[in-house]
């Protein structure tokens, strides 16, 4: 893909690591192959936030051990940069909420990403090619499905 610096939000994360079996199986998988490659090719960054999020769907929905669990987070580790929520991160996803009218766990998402510089945060839940702070790009990377 690209060298660019790419936070990930916990939604493409979760099409990569389970199939939900109340929606349509041939969108599913398309989904599915879309985060995987996403998710295999680029330079990623999550937040514990991030960790958090994933770990409480798959233990909630996809009925994941706690030995399955520590497995994601140590995959994470392995896999991508993680940021970990500090004073600043929290101060300044607070600023953007009130600039930008994000909820309060979109906000302390770009606030992380904002935090080691990333070029693009990928998620399916915010607005599509909405640029933070002239630097941060959000990106749908499943919207044409």
């Amino acid at each position: 893909m690209s060298n660019q610096l790419c936070f990930i939000d916990s939604n493409v994360w979760l099409y990569r690591l389970m199939v939900d079996p109340n929606s349509g199986e041939a969108l599913e998988l398309k989904k599915r192959s879309k985060a995987i490659n996403l998710t295999n090719n680029v330079d990623g960054v999550v937040s514990t936030q991030v960790i958090n999020e994933v770990c409480s769907v798959l233990h909630r929905k996809a009925a994941f051990t706690e030995e399955q669990i520590k497995q994601v987070i140590q995959s994470f580790y392995n896999r991508v940069a993680v940021v970990e929520l500090d004073n600043e991160i929290l101060m300044n996803a607070s600023d953007l909420r009130t600039r930008y009218g994000f909820s309060f766990w979109d906000g302390l998402i770009i606030a992380s990403a904002l935090s080691v510089n990333a070029d693009i945060l990928y998620s399916e839940d915010m607005q599509d090619n909405l640029v933070i702070e002239q630097r941060l790009t959000i990106i749908n990377p499943l919207k044409s499905m």
